[in-house]
């Protein structure tokens, strides 16, 4: 598994979450009539992670622990089992990872804040034989250092954002040069991808700059709250006018930040309505973006991880039935694929799909029918990503991705989530950024 939460959720396709308007945003109407069926919809959150959890086929997800731990509802026997898997088998691919040097910063830093919501004693848990907050903050001078040689992170400022958070609200002082990188990119405006903000990431920062400010030194507190003021700002200013802040899988993040900042954000508010009606429309069904809201729905932050107890907890939660699937469409539907590598040239590719096909399936399928079309796919938390088309790599290290577009619009999900309902034109380009 490597880890890759993009930059700009949805934008990079998962490649690598005042005044007037504020007060719209954080009250709206009384919250009675909307209370049962927000816990409805809270519960199902937490029996699909649950279910998650049964999968044994792929390594352990570190957010779905993190979100579970911070729910009010447990399966206390789920939640230590897995756990033992997290300490075995993600441990053991993140000894491998640091083996070969490749970056982890994200997927690290994500363990960390798991473990610390399990209340497991972070100061006697050694990843090749080095105590596991030590190599984080050494994964964060290396983001560190990468930052002052090139101005930009060794992976992004999604995950320099995940390590400061980690190591803080593990009760760590984070170097003040390490967070100083952090606000310095907000202030600099360089948490963008293209011309857009990157709200996830935007989010991320907000948190850890926020846990930060604890044990930031006196001199440092102006320009910490400059920089906690412009995230909070940019946050409200995503807002849509359906509720989403940035869209459908940054918004549970950015509410997490706003609710860390201070800000209250009532169970009516627009985004967490956004929500509701993305739940029922079930939009969700990636792990990874349940687990990014799921915290958001019950009024919590990753912050709360700092303060956490495991003590009387709530042992009530069943695993829900397993869906049904659906029965495999007979109708046909026309796909046009076309492929523009980095030195601009364009390969079209049509074919028929099977209505309600994945991306990912209807890549196979392309790719057994034509024989001048290849891919090839990495695992990540967020589920598979393109990395070759056509036999050119596009790669984290050089700055490179494939850019996935349908008719023109920009993917918000990833190609195994992704649906072709209806005729379409996808469209796969090397993109630099």
């Amino acid at each position: 598994m490597t880890w890759q939460q993009s930059d700009c959720n949805g934008e990079m396709n998962f490649v690598f979450f005042l005044g007037c308007a504020f007060f719209a945003l954080v009250s709206g109407k009384p919250c009675d009539p909307l209370s049962a069926e927000h816990e409805e919809l809270i519960l199902s959150f937490n029996k699909k992670l649950l279910l998650f959890l049964e999968d044994q086929s792929t390594l352990p997800n570190p957010s779905v622990h993190l979100a579970l731990r911070l729910s009010t509802y447990h399966n206390l026997g789920m939640e230590s089992a897995h756990l033992v898997r997290l300490k075995t088998d993600l441990h053991n691919n993140l000894e491998s990872l640091l083996t070969k040097h490749q970056p982890v910063t994200g997927l690290l830093a994500l363990y960390v804040l798991a473990l610390r919501a399990s209340c497991t004693d972070l100061s006697s848990l050694k990843i090749n034989q080095e105590p596991i907050l030590v190599q984080l903050k050494r994964q964060m001078e290396l983001e560190k250092d990468h930052i002052s040689a090139s101005h930009r992170p060794l992976t992004n400022y999604y995950q320099y954002s995940l390590g400061v958070l980690a190591l803080c609200a593990s009760g760590v002082r984070v170097s003040s040069h390490v967070s100083h990188k952090l606000v310095r990119a907000v202030e600099q405006g360089k948490i963008k991808h293209g011309e857009s903000e990157c709200i996830d990431t935007l989010a991320m920062a907000g948190m850890a700059l926020q846990c930060h400010k604890e044990y930031a030194p006196a001199q440092d507190l102006a320009q910490l709250e400059l920089a906690l003021s412009t995230i909070k700002q940019k946050l409200l200013d995503s807002q849509r006018p359906d509720g989403h802040m940035g869209n459908e899988f940054s918004t549970g993040l950015a509410v997490q930040a706003l609710l860390a900042m201070g800000s209250q954000v009532s169970e009516c508010s627009a985004s967490i309505e956004a929500i509701r009606t993305d739940i029922k429309k079930g939009t969700y069904h990636n792990p990874m973006a349940i687990s990014q809201t799921l915290p958001a729905l019950q009024q919590k932050s990753y912050l709360h991880v700092k303060t956490k107890e495991c003590r009387g907890e709530d042992d009530s939660l069943v695993v829900g039935p397993k869906p049904t699937l659906p029965e495999p469409s007979s109708q046909e539907v026309s796909l046009q694929v076309e492929v523009i590598t980095s030195d601009g040239s364009t390969t079209t590719y049509s074919l028929e799909v099977p209505k309600g096909s994945s991306l990912l399936d209807s890549l196979k399928l392309l790719q057994e029918k034509q024989s001048g079309f290849t891919f090839e796919t990495e695992s990540s938390l967020w589920g598979p990503f393109l990395s070759v088309v056509n036999k050119e790599r596009a790669r984290q290290a050089d700055r490179s991705y494939w850019h996935l577009s349908s008719d023109g619009a920009s993917l918000t999900q990833g190609i195994g989530d992704y649906k072709i309902e209806k005729a379409q034109k996808i469209t796969i380009k090397k993109t630099s950024y």
